[in-house]
């Protein structure tokens, strides 16, 4: 049986190469992401843009990230996890030196969207993958460990930012987005194929030679295979023509509502209150979100919440950790939108920096374990992808600057659109500090809820024991 031989696999080497690998794919997507924030004011005043050709700047990459979640993880359901995973890391790697050597706004704006193209059809891939070659007893602990990258990716961004760019200019940052380019190199020396992925297409023989591979990399004793597959294995490629419309079925449904409302709200929250209301909260007269301490303080707290929720999710379960560090998010973005003091600030910033980085390893972990592999990757991809719509409402501030341009066509849906980011905009100037984050404490209240009532337990199970069990 090769399911039971490839579980039965002790944890060593391959697995923490794996981790490693997809890894650094993880901490080379977040220093891209960490960078744009940090490049944009620098850029901005060097070529004199306006406030919403920045703002498009910004924008564009997180719409190549919903587009690049959903199309990676269609397209890796059909060809495979580890040649998706490489095109994208080579996508982003390539256009993000190709920003650096950008000879105007339109040709930035090209390869910004291709390097969220590339970033967003990353993460899901590789978080399927991780998530198919983890031990069920651990696979919860990988996965989280996996999304920890994320944490030091932008402590990276942060450094390069306020010690490299100062020195040598925004280009800088682009020139080192490129180093991932070098790391395709090692996917292909460390990096096997999916043997889920490949059972599920009737490539049985090369799932048995990955086996037999690492059971010696492993000094675990091989034996000849036995010709006899087991139902779960024989069940696998009857599967495999699958598409969207089975996320909708009846043993989906229900699961893929949960996860797109888990990963619009954890995504909307994020990149509100990390990446855009610290102008806010910067006019409410905290200075300290614009320094350099402020930035690492809020970073290195990610690390440990996302090394408290890898020991939890094996523990408490996916279900409940999840649901408890999305409670714990809307309690401290409640304090922190009242806090009256910036060492009150610091503080309660840290936390939900704890605990909303936390919940992001949890969410990459119970994804994939929500459906079968000729689906995985797929799910996974449109869940992402339907998130990435939440991080893009709270760039409506730089967009709706776009009023001469929209208001000047003749299209009505462009108008419509400026008539409805300039309400937006609107509704959250006239609200105070503590109003805008305590709809934010609701907001994460919300999907924590959410979750605790619509998910499904699945710590310690295999992902074989996880497909029969949401099938009854």
């Amino acid at each position: 049986m090769i399911l039971e031989r490839l579980e039965a696999l002790p944890v060593g080497s391959f697995q923490y190469k794996l981790l490693m690998v997809t890894g650094l794919g993880w901490l080379f997507d977040s220093m891209d992401t960490g960078l744009i924030a940090f490049v944009l004011p620098v850029l901005t005043k060097d070529w004199g843009l306006s406030p919403a050709q920045a703002g498009w700047i910004g924008s564009i990459g997180l719409i190549g990230m919903a587009l690049g979640a959903v199309l990676a993880g269609t397209v890796a359901d059909r060809i495979g996890r580890k040649k998706v995973f490489t095109i994208t890391v080579l996508l982003y790697s390539i256009s993000t030196g190709l920003c650096a050597l950008a000879w105007s706004y339109e040709s930035l704006l090209v390869f910004r969207f291709l390097v969220g193209f590339g970033l967003g059809g990353e993460l899901p891939v590789a978080a399927t993958l991780m998530s198919e070659y983890a031990p069920s007893h651990l696979r919860g602990r990988f996965i989280v460990l996996l999304e920890s990258f994320w944490g030091v990716g932008w402590l990276v961004a942060a450094c390069i930012a306020y010690l490299l760019i100062p020195r040598f200019g925004w280009q800088i940052a682009f020139v080192i987005g490129t180093i991932p380019a070098l790391y395709v190199f090692l996917i292909r020396l460390h990096m096997p194929e999916s043997v889920r992925y490949l059972i599920s297409h009737g490539r049985i023989d090369e799932a048995k030679d990955i086996i037999l591979e690492l059971e010696r990399k492993l000094h675990v004793e091989s034996r000849p295979f036995d010709s006899k597959l087991s139902p779960a294995e024989l069940e696998q490629p009857k599967a495999a023509a699958t598409s969207f419309a089975t996320l909708w079925t009846k043993p989906f449904r229900t699961r893929t509502v949960m996860l797109w409302l888990a990963w619009f709200g954890i995504v909307f929250s994020y990149y509100g209150i990390f990446m855009w209301l610290p102008s806010i909260v910067f006019a409410q007269g905290f200075a300290v979100v614009k320094t350099f301490e402020y930035v690492l303080i809020m970073t290195l707290a990610q690390l440990p919440g996302y090394y408290a929720a890898a020991w939890l999710v094996d523990v408490i379960g996916r279900k409940y950790t999840l649901s408890l560090f999305l409670l714990m998010s809307g309690i401290c973005s409640f304090f922190f939108g009242n806090a009256a003091s910036a060492s009150s600030l610091l503080a309660w910033g840290a936390a939900m920096s704890f605990f909303n980085l936390g919940a992001w390893g949890v969410i990459y972990t119970y994804t994939p374990e929500q459906y079968p592999t000729t689906i995985r990757a797929l799910g996974s991809g449109w869940a992402a992808g339907f998130g990435r719509i939440g991080g893009g409402g709270f760039l409506c501030e730089s967009i709706l600057r776009l009023d001469s341009l929209l208001c000047g066509t003749r299209s009505g849906l462009y108008l419509r659109l400026s008539l409805y980011l300039r309400l937006s905009l609107c509704l959250c100037l006239s609200l105070s500090m503590s109003t805008i984050f305590l709809m934010f404490a609701s907001v994460f209240v919300i999907i924590s809820a959410v979750v605790l009532t619509l998910g499904k337990e699945s710590k310690q199970k295999t992902l074989e024991e996880l497909e029969e069990a949401y099938d009854n």
